[in-house]
């Protein structure tokens, strides 16, 4: 048997035993479906409780502030005077009131008594007395249809047209969003996870000095291809279990919960970006493990050196709110090609908005003209420094060495 299917298939099946990684591969499923259970459980034991209805007074010096005085779970009373307001307040009959002066017309200014410590009115309570003003103030005016909408003008639905004028399949919207934004998280951990253990394995043989001996048996090249791939594919495997389980579980949370989770949505090339990006992100990844740990004395430095390249991995994630603000902005082109950030940033986008094809072809591109020329070089510095034990050479080192061979 080739000696790099040897490799391959021993880091295969070694990572995908480790437990961290069974762990990681099938939590997100279970938990997905822990939610839904306990949802279906909760909402066939639990019946919603009957709406509190509150009451308020107020008191119209105004004069004509008589009807529409249920206002949904708010029932308004009417007091003659302050005095009596305040007597009812105190008896806790009601709990707060307003009063509508004289001058209401021209100042607008309604005076609200409350024995509670607010930094402001509650919002239901708040649209409970302006929806009762206005109703009031339009009643013998205009019909009720017309102050329904004057209390509510806008519900503004958006209809996404393709370039063709026809109404297209992918909608968008914020229900979009959460899949992908969730996703782009897990297949960053992924990556990390992947290219650590790549990191991990190389350090512990280094220091067991068992890489000696790996290295009388095979070439440096057969060593790393073989790992790479091996690992690679352990994660791909990891991916392709939540990409797969994916349609399965929003198709099961939509016939039981329903509501906001059945309008969620996968972009059309959710599935096969998502495995692309995965692939290309972990070769990137992993060829700058492998030549960190080649060049460092120990794990625990390698893992030190290799934080340095996986935190842009996660800046797309600390800005979605941003992208979702401005999905449009220049940053977002420049972090869809950067190869370090580009498998987050596609991902995330993809929930958002439509991203130009040109992008894309240029991230893939760039990913792998990235890996290709890492891997030249991470082929050099493993052949010359994965021997070297004790000191980590200095950065000087490397490009002279890397010049002279």
């Amino acid at each position: 048997m080739n000696k790099t299917l040897l490799i391959f298939r021993h880091e295969f099946l070694h990572t995908i035993k480790r437990t961290g990684f069974i762990i990681m591969t099938i939590i997100v499923p279970i938990i997905a479906l822990l939610g839904i259970g306990v949802f279906q459980l909760v909402s066939g034991i639990a019946k919603p409780p009957a709406p509190e209805v509150t009451t308020i007074g107020y008191v119209d010096e105004f004069g004509g502030f008589q009807q529409y005085t249920n206002q949904g779970n708010i029932t308004l009373v009417r007091f003659d005077t302050p005095d009596d307001a305040t007597e009812a307040l105190v008896k806790r009959d009601i709990k707060e009131y307003f009063v509508i002066p004289p001058d209401y017309i021209s100042t607008g200014v309604v005076s609200r008594y409350t024995l509670e410590k607010q930094l402001e009115a509650p919002t239901d309570i708040a649209a409970a007395i302006k929806s009762f003003l206005l109703s009031n103030l339009l009643g013998e005016k205009i019909s009720p249809e017309t102050i329904d909408r004057v209390e509510a003008p806008l519900n503004l639905v958006t209809t996404r047209l393709t370039e063709t004028g026809a109404v297209a399949p992918e909608q968008g919207g914020f229900g979009n969003f959460i899949f992908p934004g969730v996703f782009s998280l897990l297949l960053a951990l992924s990556i990390i996870f992947s290219s650590t253990y790549l990191l991990q394995g190389l350090g512990e043989e280094k220091e067991n000095r068992l890489i000696e001996v790996l290295l009388s048996s095979v070439s440096a090249r057969q060593l790393l291809t073989g790992k790479v791939l091996g690992l690679g594919a352990a994660g791909l495997a990891q991916v392709v279990v939540w990409v797969v389980s994916a349609p399965l579980l929003l198709s099961l949370a939509s016939s039981s919960i329903g509501g906001f989770i059945s309008t969620i949505q996968l972009p059309a090339n959710f599935l096969v970006l998502a495995v692309v990006y995965f692939i290309l992100g972990y070769l990137l990844f992993a060829v700058l493990s492998a030549a960190i740990g080649a060049i460092s004395s120990n794990s625990r430095e390698g893992q030190q050196l290799i934080g340095i390249f996986t935190l842009p991995l996660l800046i797309p994630l600390w800005f979605m709110s941003l992208l979702m603000a401005f999905p449009n902005n220049p940053i977002w082109t420049v972090l869809t090609i950067f190869p370090l950030t580009a498998p987050a940033a596609v991902i995330i986008r993809l929930g958002v908005s439509g991203i130009p094809a040109w992008q894309i072809v240029a991230s893939i591109a760039v990913l792998v003209l990235s890996i290709i020329g890492g891997l030249l070089l991470t082929t050099k510095v493993f052949r010359t420094y994965l021997l070297m034990y004790g000191k980590r050479p200095k950065l000087g080192e490397i490009i002279r060495s890397l010049r002279s061979t």
